[in-house]
């Protein structure tokens, strides 16, 4: 059935998943702040600055103005980062004249609180302008799912009847959604991968092999696990798509703007250059530090985001945090 969808951001996954909900027959439109951008998307059918050489659906439609956007839309696609989050699900919260089905698709942790991305949402936007929450996430790059290629992730809500109404909005002969339950898990695995994809670049920029992005991935994942069931996850899940299979296509592919930075600081790069020259926001960087603090609350060991802390926050050499985490006290694999 058609329904009438509301996608707030106009980066590049925004665009991506709306021009999805076109090619499924909804109606479509893309809400953004940036006038030019707007005007490009309406007028030349592209989105250049983020998805370059693709040409849009001619039935996406954007706009600045958020009532517009939102008014009467069935369900509202949050993508947004996570920085702005709260500020704009309040907005919508006051234009808002309905009660949609409420989705996100970003990936990060909340500054100063920690809070995930569904607790923002709970929090700003009042019961009366939302049904429930869904979580879209999984191993995705934009860059690909603007071209049709085969991909596959998850609709994690608390209610299943949401998550499958979600499946059916995006499913299609190149993009597979399954449905899961497990809120906690699914966003953490997405906010977490993005830590550790930072080491792999980094990794990769001193010049390391495949052996190495291999042992990150795998702690990597470790780590991620340990936060996640602490924070209330169910740990099946990170052997899932927005566990194991985010992870891996964040750190092994230069569309991940996580690897990239993180490559540039292997180089030699300082943080400040590496995010002024990436163009898009590097959700890693900021996430490091709330999982960090979060890890400190619990007394959860993570050594790999501390390693990746370290570097970002206290300028530590690159080189020499390699060294110092290989050089750790011996320890066993099975040890949680």
């Amino acid at each position: 059935m058609k329904q009438k969808i509301a996608v707030l951001g106009a980066g590049s996954w925004g665009t991506a998943l709306a021009m999805v909900l076109v090619e499924n027959g909804h109606d479509v439109i893309i809400w953004g702040h940036k006038e030019t951008q707007i005007n490009e998307i309406n007028t030349h059918h592209t989105n250049a600055h983020y998805l370059k050489e693709i040409t849009l659906p001619s039935k996406l439609k954007g706009t600045s103005d958020l009532k517009e956007c939102v008014k009467d839309a069935d369900a509202v696609l949050f993508v947004v980062p996570t920085k702005a989050m709260r500020d704009v699900s309040n907005q919508f919260n006051q234009v808002c004249d309905n009660q949609p089905v409420i989705i996100h698709a970003s990936k990060g942790l909340e500054q100063d609180s920690h809070k995930r991305i569904t607790e923002i949402l709970e929090e700003e936007i009042s019961p009366n302008h939302r049904q429930a929450i869904v979580v879209l996430s999984g191993p995705s790059h934009a860059e690909e799912v603007a071209v049709k290629d085969v991909t596959t992730i998850t609709a994690a809500s608390n209610s299943m009847q949401a998550a499958e109404y979600v499946q059916r909005l995006f499913s299609n002969d190149y993009f597979r959604v399954y449905t899961n339950s497990d809120v906690i898990g699914v966003e953490m695995g997405a906010a977490l991968k993005n830590i550790i994809a930072l080491g792999s670049g980094a990794l990769h920029g001193l010049g390391y092999g495949d052996n190495a992005r291999a042992a990150i991935m795998t702690r990597g994942l470790a780590e991620i696990s340990r936060l996640g069931v602490a924070m209330g996850a169910n740990p099946l899940t990170f052997i899932g798509l927005s566990g194991v299979g985010d992870l891996a296509v964040t750190c092994a592919s230069e569309h991940s703007r996580n690897f990239r930075a993180g490559y540039l600081l292997g180089k030699g790069n300082s943080l400040d250059d590496v995010l002024n020259n990436m163009g898009m926001i590097v959700e890693g960087v900021y996430t490091t530090k709330a999982a960090y603090q979060l890890a400190q609350e619990r007394h959860i060991e993570m050594p790999i985001t501390e390693a990746i802390y370290d570097v970002i926050y206290n300028h530590t050499d690159v080189p020499t945090t390699v060294k110092n985490i290989m050089l750790r006290e011996h320890k066993s694999e099975q040890e949680l």
